[in-house]
C-alpha cells in the first residue's frame, strides 16, 4: 500500500514498522504547528498501513530542537500570550495525545538534540534510545516560558521532582549517557548503533501481540494517574479484551504444543 507523503515529514512502512522521520534537518527538525498537525494525520494512518509497531527518529543531526522560533511566531508555540496556548491547545496537544493513545508500541530513536517539545516528544516513546551524542534539553527558562508539550507532567514520573526541576528551572542539558543513567530512556547507545538497535527493537515489537501491548501501553500511563482500586479494574478490563484477541489464543496453543508462537497482531 502507498504511504502518503508529506512536507515535513517521511512515513515509510516495511514488516509490519512504520517509521515515522521528522524531515526539517536544515533547521534541526523544529517542530512549526504544521509539522504536529502532520505527526497527527500520520498517526490517524498507521491503522491503514497495517502497523504494529512505530518507529520515530530525526533526518540529520538532530532528533527536533523544539518548536519553531522561526517565520511566524504568532503561529508557534512561543511568543506569548493566546497565541501560544492556541498553538498548543490546537496543534500540540492534539498531536501528543494521538501519540499516548496509539494501539501499537512506539519505539524513539534520539539523535542529537531533543530540546523543548522535541524533549518531550521523544519521551513519549514507549522505549526511548538515545545516542551518545544525543541530549535532551528544556530550555524554555531561557526564554522566560514554561515547559509544554506534557513535560511537567512527564518528567517527574521519569526521574523524580529534584531531577525535573534541574531541568526546567536550570535548563541543563541532560546527556544520553546522563539520562540512561537516570531511567529517563531505556538504553543510551553508540551513536552509529542507534539506528539500527532502534529498527531491530521495533521489528520485535511488530512481532508480538499487538492487542496485549498495546492494551498494556495504555494501561500503564493510566495507572501513573489512577487509585490502586482503578488500576485493578483497568487490568481486568484489559485481560478481558486481550483474552479474547486471535493471538491470546495463539499463545496458549504454541505453549501448549511447546513451539514458537507466531502472533498475527489480531
Amino acid at each position: 500500500m502507498t504511504t502518503p507523503t508529506f512536507e515535513t515529514i517521511k512515513l515509510d512502512i516495511a514488516d509490519n514498522v512504520a517509521t515515522l522521520t521528522l524531515n526539517r534537518p536544515e533547521r534541526l527538525n523544529s517542530m512549526p504547528p504544521a509539522m504536529a498537525d502532520e505527526i497527527r494525520e500520520a498517526l490517524d494512518y498507521l491503522p491503514v498501513l497495517g502497523a504494529r509497531a512505530l518507529l520515530i527518529t530525526g533526518e540529520g543531526r538532530g532528533f527536533c530542537s523544539g518548536a519553531d522560533l522561526g517565520g511566524d511566531r504568532t503561529a508557534s508555540a512561543v511568543g506569548g500570550g493566546a497565541n501560544s496556548r492556541k498553538a498548543l491547545r490546537n496543534h500540540y496537544n492534539p498531536m501528543l495525545l494521538a501519540l499516548a493513545n496509539l494501539d501499537i508500541p512506539v519505539v524513539t530513536a534520539v539523535n542529537g538534540p531533543a530540546a523543548g517539545v522535541g524533549c518531550s516528544f521523544a519521551l513519549s516513546g514507549d522505549f526511548t534510545l538515545v545516542g551518545k551524542s544525543g541530549y535532551f534539553l528544556q530550555a524554555f527558562v531561557n526564554i522566560g516560558l514554561v515547559p509544554d508539550g506534557g513535560s511537567s507532567w512527564l518528567l517527574p514520573r521519569l526521574v523524580g521532582v529534584p531531577r525535573a526541576l534541574q531541568m526546567m528551572m536550570l535548563g541543563e542539558k541532560i546527556s544520553g549517557e546522563q539520562a540512561s543513567d537516570w531511567g529517563m530512556v531505556y538504553k543510551c547507545v553508540d551513536d552509529a548503533d542507534l539506528l539500527s538497535e532502534a529498527k531491530a527493537l521495533a521489528a520485535r515489537l511488530a512481532a508480538g501481540p499487538t492487542v496485549s501491548l498495546g492494551t498494556m501501553r495504555k494501561i500503564l500511563r493510566a495507572g501513573l494517574s489512577q487509585s490502586f482500586s482503578e488500576t485493578l479494574d483497568a487490568e481486568a478490563m484489559g485481560q478481558f479484551v486481550a483474552g479474547n484477541s486471535e493471538d491470546a489464543v495463539e499463545g496458549v496453543l504454541a505453549f501448549q504444543e511447546k513451539r514458537k508462537t507466531a502472533f498475527k497482531g489480531k
